[in-house]
């Protein structure tokens, strides 16, 4: 859904420059309104009436975003590099995580408004296509999280977990994977919980999205219900799994810093070259704005 979208360009652009994930920043950057269109269209399908607005929402809310956004990241790519030199500590580590979610929610914040005018628009057709379009990708993170041998569960964990690592540091020596291997064995992590509560929210946005629907809803509830559903993400509805949440935040933070402090001087001034690199691709987005004349 559209605040799903917000949350993977509005946040994953800092993540992936943070981890690692992609060095051609710029030209993704200037393919993702193209590419976030069929993203959405494969979910629900835009008709006649929607595709056009749906466009013209991702290119409103890309231009708003290289604008407004895009020196606040390079700053932050900037104070990265400082502090990829140096030892870190679990809290500075979740200061990263909030200050991320922080930027992730800004983005948001602007989308709703478009997201929720095209989303009330949705057929019980196209929400039904929705929820067949779920069901297809929680089979597919069964198969990747969900391994029904626990070794292989836990391998799998292990080896998504070092590969994220060496796109920021390079190769890990067999200490730092045996330290994360030993740190994955301990991780709270419960996929068994994690995939009933993604499903439980699913199907909350569903159930909303039908009534709301049903009841031929304004923007605005429909804005508060996709806003909901986002919110969720990161901080659940129920008590018990947002306290597994919080624990699992925790020793997210704890791996990464300790990781961090094995680095050898190698891989920190690879860690810090590939931030500049992201940077300086930030700042030529940013400087690329066209200036009124």
């Amino acid at each position: 859904m559209p605040a799903r979208w917000v949350r993977i360009i509005g946040g994953g652009l800092i993540v992936s420059m943070l981890l690692g994930a992609c060095s051609a920043i710029r030209f993704g950057y200037s393919q993702a309104p193209e590419l976030g269109y069929w993203w959405l269209d494969g979910f629900v399908g835009f008709n006649d009436t929607q595709a056009p607005a749906a466009r013209e929402a991702l290119a409103d809310w890309f231009a708003w975003h290289r604008r407004t956004q895009l020196a606040d990241y390079a700053q932050l790519l900037e104070r990265a590099q400082r502090e990829a030199a140096a030892d870190t500590t679990p809290r500075q580590a979740c200061r990263w995580a909030a200050d991320v979610s922080e930027r992730v929610d800004r983005a948001l914040n602007q989308a709703l408004p478009a997201a929720a005018d095209i989303a009330r628009t949705l057929t019980p057709q196209q929400i039904q296509g929705l929820a067949r379009r779920y069901a297809r990708r929680n089979a597919e993170y069964r198969e990747e999280f969900l391994q029904p041998d626990p070794r292989r569960r836990l391998q799998a964990a292990t080896d998504r977990t070092v590969e994220r690592f060496e796109r920021f540091y390079g190769r890990l020596d067999a200490a730092q994977r045996a330290l994360i291997a030993r740190e994955m064995a301990a991780s709270p992590f419960d996929a068994e919980r994690w995939m009933a509560e993604r499903e439980r929210r699913q199907r909350e946005l569903l159930d909303a999205l039908t009534r709301l629907q049903a009841e031929r809803a304004g923007t605005e509830a429909v804005a508060a219900a996709l806003r909901r559903f986002a919110e969720s993400q990161q901080r659940s509805t129920d008590p018990t799994y947002r306290e597994q949440q919080q624990r699992l935040l925790e020793f997210n933070c704890a791996l990464a810093a300790k990781l961090h402090n094995t680095a050898t001087r190698t891989q920190r001034e690879e860690a810090v070259a590939r931030l500049r690199g992201w940077e300086g691709d930030v700042r030529a987005l940013a400087g690329s704005v066209a200036q009124p004349g």
